[in-house]
């Protein structure tokens, strides 16, 4: 089967091509289309996530799959939440929006740094898809003081997986796949389609 991966995000977009291949899905990046991405003025993952698959969908006429994903950090009122991209500003680095996190946490003690990454991946089977499958995943941590590790991207240096006792950023690739958020969500999508 082929469909379009509506993602700008090539990092992103390499882990959920990881993640789908053993479905024997042929995945093309919307890229290839030359997709123009819509504004991602929704106010949820959810809502993020469908236009971004309705957008790849409409242009392309295949298939659709699509991801929003964020930080969700409690002291913060879930803040940066669905601008987790552009926490920073619209053209924000990594770094940068790793820099405005650790200030915004400056003086939040560790015992009240929980935070969780979040991703909602949306499949549509065409634009007017009625019933889109809809997966999530939730991956709970803690916010550390400084970045550590080198692997992963966006937030990843300063989210600590309690579970592992290290930085998300400090995992194996394929262990990351398997208990993140994304690899959460994918697994849920996945199963959606098996029961089809």
């Amino acid at each position: 089967m082929e469909l379009v991966l509506a993602s700008g995000n090539a990092k992103k977009a390499k882990e959920l091509t990881a993640l789908l291949a053993p479905l024997g899905m042929m995945v093309r990046l919307q890229s290839e289309f030359n997709v123009i991405q819509p504004p991602e003025d929704g106010l949820t993952f959810i809502e993020n996530a469908l236009i971004k698959a309705r957008a790849a969908a409409l242009q392309t006429g295949l298939p659709a799959i699509a991801d929003d994903s964020g930080l969700v950090v409690d002291a913060l009122a879930g803040a940066p939440g669905i601008y987790s991209a552009r926490y920073a500003g619209e053209n924000a680095s990594d770094n940068d929006n790793n820099a405005k996190l650790l200030a915004a946490l400056c003086d939040v003690p560790e015992t009240a740094r929980t935070a969780r990454f979040v991703s909602i991946v949306v499949y549509l089977r065409h634009v007017h898809d009625p019933l889109p499958l809809i997966a999530q995943g939730i991956w709970e941590g803690h916010i550390l003081n400084e970045a550590v590790g080198e692997g992963g991207f966006g937030y990843d240096p300063l989210f600590y997986v309690p579970t592992h006792g290290c930085a998300s950023a400090e995992l194996d690739a394929d262990e990351k796949n398997r208990i993140s958020h994304r690899g959460q969500s994918m697994q849920a999508l996945l199963a959606q389609f098996t029961a089809l």
